[in-house]
Order: structure tokens, then sequence, then C-alpha cells
């Protein structure tokens, strides 16, 4: 195991949760809340405190697609790209914001892990088409100039 990985607060989470492999998800969702993805280091150790196989834990957090295993931003910015969202112009908001952060497709968290960007299938906002999201709260009837401002003043709470 890392020595220089800090395990307190995965056992603060273990206690919370009385050590129960069947609170498995909840236990990775409260890792997943202090470091905003599931560091690579938890997986042996809770294999060995919830006597639960890597694998089988390492196949719960990749098939709930909430759980990530790449560091995310403290911003999360979530670009709905379903029709509703396309049709109104949700890929220009998308190029506007990938562009001002320096992401890509490939690339999607900025290197001081302030912002996330991605695009998602359907937000379910579609009445506000163009939708985006920013750790998970709706902005409705984005357009670039207005994805711009939100960007800026997350920028100013830095």
């Amino acid at each position: 195991m890392n020595k220089s990985f800090d395990y307190s607060k995965l056992d603060t989470i273990l206690k919370n949760h009385e050590f129960k492999s069947s609170n498995i998800i909840a236990i990775l969702q409260d890792i997943q809340g202090i470091y905003r993805y599931l560091p690579k280091e938890i997986f042996p150790y809770l294999s060995k405190n919830l006597g639960v196989s890597k694998a089988k834990i390492y196949g719960i957090a990749t098939f709930y697609e909430n759980f990530s295993l790449e560091p995310k931003g403290k911003y999360v910015i979530k670009v709905c790209n379903g029709t509703a969202c396309h049709v109104r112009g949700s890929i220009p908001i998308l190029n506007i914001l990938r562009k001002e952060l320096k992401l890509s497709d490939t690339k999607t968290t900025t290197d001081d892990l302030m912002f996330s960007l991605e695009t998602v299938s359907c937000l379910g906002a579609c009445g506000l088409a163009p939708a985006i999201t920013i750790n998970d709260k709706v902005h409705g009837s984005m357009t670039p100039d207005k994805a711009m401002e939100l960007l800026n003043s997350l920028k100013e709470e830095k």
C-alpha cells in the first residue's frame, strides 16, 4: 500500500458504515465526495478491510457512471448533447468552454483541477435547452456568451 496516502479518512468512512461490505456503494460515494474521484490506493485497502475482492470493488466503481477513476475538477461542467440541446446549439457552447479551458475530448480536466468538462447524452432538462450543469445545478437557455459569463464568475470565486 502507498505509504504517502492518508488512510485515516478511509478508516473514518469505513467506521461510519460499520465495515459492512453491503455498504460498498455508499462507501465509494463518500470517498469520491472527499477526493472527487476514486484513487487507486483505495481498492486494496477496501478489499482488505471489507473482505471483498479488489476486482469486485473495481467492478462496482466502473459499472456506475457517477464514479470516476480519474481526478475531477472542483467544478464539473456537463454540457448536454441530447437531441433538443444539440439542435438548439450545445456544440458552440461546448467548443467555447473547451477553448477557454484549454481542454479537448480527451483532456477533460484542467491541470489545476479546478474544472472538468464533460458531454452527456441527456440532462433531462429538454425544456431548458440548451442546458448545462455545474456541479449538478442546471443552467438552461444557454448561449456561448452566457456560458462564458458563468465560467468567469466561477474563476473569480477561486
